[in-house]
């Protein structure tokens, strides 16, 4: 929602932070795709070299990895067809004039005008039979290679070289879905040269190459959510790009979450029923409420130094119809709860382990913390007496408190006091006790005298059960002319415009200050940030304003942002993409993986993310947090 808004909504980490312009290549050792062909000095640095090995006894097959548009990346696969060992090999091919490589690795990659040559290095020169190597580089221009040699031969026996490869086949879709088996179907592949086969991959593993455009997939277990893509091979065996995704659902018992696990916490707000037609029945439909171990209901009030409703219409009073409950059973006009009180409480009925907490303050709401700082006892009491109304008491298993920031600015600015956040905590886990779970929302601001280093989070640690620490928003819009930056990003790079604005410096900083790793949950965020008026594809650029965003400038949904404007880079372990003069960073479920493992790592208790209804209907960014964490 806009900071405007009279309905809260998330800082999704924090007040605008700091500016300075990040340059960093692309990971991979890929430069950014939209430096311009010719640019790097490659013509020329390596002589040309002269085949090594016999004509007949090598192949060598191209690939178009992937296209964004301003670039490319492209793949030569060397493979040893003979008897005897290969001791080096040299690829020449041709590029119509306007195309070209502008960087490589795995080779050493020289052209002479329009002619170029890739040589391999000193470790993947040496060839068995059988065997193969691959090198890659980006390029630029819409051209397709021709001409190819192997070691001054044909590169596959006479046939033309260069062909391209085949299309993606269509999205597979399922049917004949059972609790162990399914069928999938796709549309077929294109290729010049015709389709050979196709491989099915379930969850980033192939498991089967088929001929024909369906297979019959069996042996799964019931209740488990399963991912697949397909790729086409031609008749050269070259390999296209990927289907889209398909995420499948076994029917049958659901397996919840396991309490003594790791954390896998999402933020559902009470806004989200509007405008953003987001429900309760969403997390059961999205297959997400399987794979998430506590919900995070967002936002109370603070007022007056006292715990206050939000939204009571959202909160307990907005009637849901039969198709719109979580149990296909509408509300009626007299029963004593209605609204989101009631879903979760139904959906707690159908996941027993799931945990349901209410959440107090936001960045809209925080202002009221001071207050209520300055007499602890009576806001628990008030929090508590909320909380466990004998109307909704059933529904929460416990109180986050999300104060943006203690003795910091946010929103507002909080003069209360380096104790005040202790006081508070201490005040709560006392009235809440020990059955009751007590959490809190808190800054990742890693510099040196930043927000970490304001208030006694160490000192409040012992009354909470963990930390949320909202590693995202580090980097935004808010700062109109850029330079454009990754909102979240895990470590550090050359030229991040704030040193200390990163994940690991927060988590080192909280773990410094005796803070266990046990304690501490990373965040992600479903969301991306973004710039207009960008030239430049790689991190460190300006702009004029922020990108145009469906509810706010500034701020895009994953579910949007992976279609409309898809990554064509990553830096820091978090996605960037330039689509026109737009410039968005946001997290995938690739960069969500690693980052799960990053978690496990540094023995961190879980991680969390705002919010539910930034995801796809099919779950996926929740999805890779859960199998990250396994």
């Amino acid at each position: 929602m806009p900071r405007s808004s009279p309905r809260p909504r998330r800082t999704y980490g924090g007040a605008p932070l700091s500016t300075a312009p990040p340059q960093r290549v692309r990971l991979f050792r890929r430069v950014a795709a939209t430096l311009a062909a010719f640019a790097l000095p490659i013509a020329g640095l390596v002589a040309l070299a002269g085949p090594a090995e016999a004509a007949t006894s090598a192949t060598a097959t191209y690939t178009k990895v992937s296209d964004w548009g301003s670039g490319f990346e492209g793949k030569w696969t060397v493979k040893n067809t003979g008897t005897t060992t290969i001791g080096s090999w040299t690829v020449e091919w041709d590029y119509p004039s306007g195309t070209g490589v502008t960087s490589a690795w795995d080779a050493t990659v020289t052209s002479s005008g329009t002619h170029w040559t890739g040589k391999n290095v000193g470790w993947n020169g040496t060839l068995s039979p059988g065997a193969s190597v691959s090198f890659g580089f980006n390029g630029a221009g819409p051209g397709a290679p021709g001409g190819c040699k192997i070691n001054g031969a044909p590169c596959d026996g006479g046939s033309q070289p260069g062909d391209n490869p085949p299309s993606a086949p269509g999205t597979p879709t399922a049917s004949n879905v059972t609790e162990t088996s399914l069928t999938l179907n796709w549309s077929a592949a294109t290729d010049d040269k015709g389709v050979k086969n196709y491989d099915v991959y379930r969850g980033g593993t192939k498991i089967t190459t088929v001929t024909g455009t369906s297979y019959g997939d069996s042996g799964l277990t019931k209740g488990t959510t399963y991912n697949y893509t397909v790729t086409a091979r031609d008749t050269a065996d070259q390999t296209g790009p990927s289907s889209g995704s398909l995420s499948v659902t076994t029917p049958g018992g659901t397996v919840p979450p396991d309490p003594g696990g790791k954390v896998k916490l999402g933020y559902f707000t009470n806004w989200g029923v509007y405008q953003r037609n987001y429900h309760v029945k969403n997390l059961v439909t999205s297959g997400s409420a399987a794979k998430i171990t506590h919900i995070n209901y967002a936002f109370g009030n603070v007022q007056n130094g006292k715990c206050t409703i939000g939204d009571s219409y959202a909160d307990y009073d907005k009637a849901y119809t039969a198709d719109q409950s979580v149990d296909g059973v509408a509300d009626t006009w007299d029963q004593p709860l209605r609204g989101n009180f009631n879903q979760l409480r139904k959906l707690k009925k159908q996941y027993p382990n799931l945990k349901v907490l209410w959440s107090f303050g936001g960045w809209t709401w925080s202002g009221g913390f001071g207050q209520a700082a300055q007499n602890p006892t009576a806001f628990a009491q008030s929090c508590y007496d909320l909380v466990e109304d004998p109307r909704w008491a059933d529904v929460f298993d416990g109180i986050d408190l999300d104060w943006e920031y203690p003795n910091a600015c946010g929103l507002t600015c909080d003069t209360s006091g380096a104790a005040s956040l202790k006081n508070l905590m201490q005040a709560v886990r006392g009235k809440f006790g020990a059955n009751n779970l007590v959490t809190a929302a808190i800054s990742a601001d890693g510099s040196n005298g930043g927000k970490l280093d304001a208030a006694d989070y160490a000192g409040a640690a012992q009354y909470v059960d963990f930390y949320n620490v909202m590693t995202y928003d580090f980097f935004g819009a808010w700062a109109a002319q850029g330079p454009t930056a990754p909102h979240s990003p895990l470590t550090a790079y050359s030229g991040i415009p704030q040193d200390g604005f990163n994940s690991e410096a927060a988590i080192t900083k909280l773990k410094g200050k005796g803070i266990a790793g046990s304690k501490l949950n990373l965040g992600i965020g479903f969301y991306g940030r973004g710039w207009t008026g960008v030239t430049q594809a790689a991190p460190g650029g300006t702009a004029t304003g922020p990108a145009p965003g469906t509810y706010e400038q500034g701020i895009e949904d994953y579910k949007v942002l992976k279609t409309s404007c898809p990554s064509t880079g990553t830096i820091a372990g978090t996605a960037y993409a330039k689509c026109g003069s737009n410039w968005w960073s946001y997290d995938t479920p690739a960069t969500v993986t690693a980052k799960m493992a990053w978690t496990k790592q540094q023995g961190l208790r879980g991680a969390f993310f705002w919010e539910f209804s930034g995801d796809t209907a099919s779950g996926e960014l929740a999805s890779a947090i859960h199998a990250g964490l396994q």
